[in-house]
């Protein structure tokens, strides 16, 4: 219990900027408990959650959305945005694997990056500025836990490229950690939103299966910034599921 323990606490070090501080220790209780990320996007998604409502009680709803917005990256920093920049650069660019790994690798935002980082924000945007009042704040916490477990999803389906961190939780992701990672999200998001929270979940989960296989196809393997940009285009994904079937399968247990 008491490596769980500190395994979840080493992960709101990895996946926010919640000031818990993180070691390799920490990293390597982590990556033998993987499944716990939903736990930490369940505790993130709730945050956002609630500013989400309070941003609605007292902004209009484009208004509300940029607060929202600017919460998401304040609470959960850049560092995924910033892979999925990377990972865009490479798969925009053009020639070998070769090529298009080194254009993943430059320290510098290429066109690809900074196009994707745009429709990205945009989409967000559009979507938490759509979603209904009354299902907003349990969208986003729903949301978040997806975009966690579908980290977890591209992780256990990929096969590492290089060394680094991406390198550690691909090889340490297993069919087991996946599916209790599954169960964990399964449960948060049934309860968040019954019916609802189920599809939201499945459409993440096929979002981080379709980047794997667009990661092997330009890389031939999977990276950290894959990892990221799963998190960043999942979280997404989510969101516009729930603004589609909000309309069409129930979403409150009341």
């Amino acid at each position: 219990m008491k490596e769980i323990l500190f395994a979840l606490k080493s992960g709101f070090g990895w996946l926010s900027t919640i000031p818990v501080g993180i070691s390799m220790e920490g990293v390597e209780a982590l990556m033998k408990h993987v499944y716990l990320f939903p736990l930490v996007g369940m505790a993130l998604g709730a945050v956002l959650g609630g500013v989400c409502y309070i941003a609605l009680q007292a902004f209009p709803a484009g208004l509300a959305a940029v607060v929202l917005i600017a919460a998401i990256y304040w609470l959960c920093g850049i560092n995924h945005i910033d892979g999925l920049a990377d990972f865009a650069d490479g798969v925009i660019a053009h020639g070998t694997r070769e090529k298009k790994i080194a254009a993943m690798k430059d320290i510098y935002l290429g066109t690809g990056g900074g196009l994707y980082i745009v429709l990205l924000i945009l989409a967000s945007f559009v979507l938490l500025s759509s979603l209904p009042e009354g299902l907003a704040p349990l969208a986003v916490l729903s949301a978040e836990v997806s975009a966690k477990e579908a980290m977890i999803t591209f992780a256990a389906f990929s096969h590492p490229l290089q060394k680094g961190f991406g390198q550690i939780m691909i090889q340490r992701t297993d069919l087991g950690q996946f599916l209790l990672g599954l169960a964990i999200s399964a449960v948060i998001c049934a309860l968040a939103l019954g019916a609802l929270g189920l599809a939201v979940l499945a459409t993440a989960q096929l979002a981080a299966l379709c980047l794997v296989e667009v990661s092997k196809r330009n890389f031939g393997g999977a990276t950290g910034d894959g990892i990221g940009a799963t998190n960043e285009l999942a979280r997404v994904t989510a969101l516009a599921a729930a603004l589609t079937l909000g309309g069409v399968l129930p979403w409150t247990l009341w």
